[in-house]
Order: C-alpha cells, then sequence, then structure tokens
C-alpha cells in the first residue's frame, strides 16, 4: 500500500534539518504507534521496516519503546520453563 502525506514545505524543512528520510522515519513512526498500541506485532514491525526479529526489537529498545508481553506470554514461557527444568 502507497500512503502519501501532505506536510507544508515549512515543516518539512524543519524536519529536514535532523537529516533522513522522511519517508522511512514516517513509516518507522507508523511501525512504533502500531506497536505501542499493540496493533502490530514485533514480527509485523520487522516485516514492516524490513528488519529482522532481533533488529526490530533493538529498534524499538533504542526508542525506549518496551516489549510488549501478554499474560498468555508468560504462561506459556511459564509451562516452556517447567517442561524444560528438571522436577
Amino acid at each position: 500500500m502507497e500512503v502519501r502525506l501532505t506536510i507544508p514545505d515549512h515543516i518539512v524543512s524543519q524536519l529536514q534539518l535532523n537529516g533522513g528520510d522522511l519517508g522511512r522515519r514516517a513509516l518507522e513512526a507508523l511501525a512504533i504507534e502500531g506497536y505501542r498500541m499493540e496493533g502490530l506485532s514485533l514480527g509485523q514491525v520487522a516485516d514492516m521496516l524490513s528488519l529482522s526479529i532481533n533488529e526490530a526489537d533493538s529498534f524499538l529498545k533504542e526508542r525506549g519503546i518496551p516489549l510488549l508481553s501478554t499474560l498468555a506470554d508468560y504462561d506459556h514461557d511459564r509451562a516452556t520453563l517447567e517442561n524444560l527444568l528438571p522436577k
């Protein structure tokens, strides 16, 4: 899907002072917000930004976004550990 944004020139000039590709930065911002709102998984963020899962995790951590975990994730991890650890 292609998305077009209309941004006033004086704002584009200000945004470009910080450097980088504005299209890429907009895509990254959309991925961050999608993840933060729990609309995107880590894998979807990775796919959206053409990153590996580890790279996407690092990308989010560098921006202060913690890895989101659900109660089901913790239950799954606990069950896995119980199966792996000696009884």
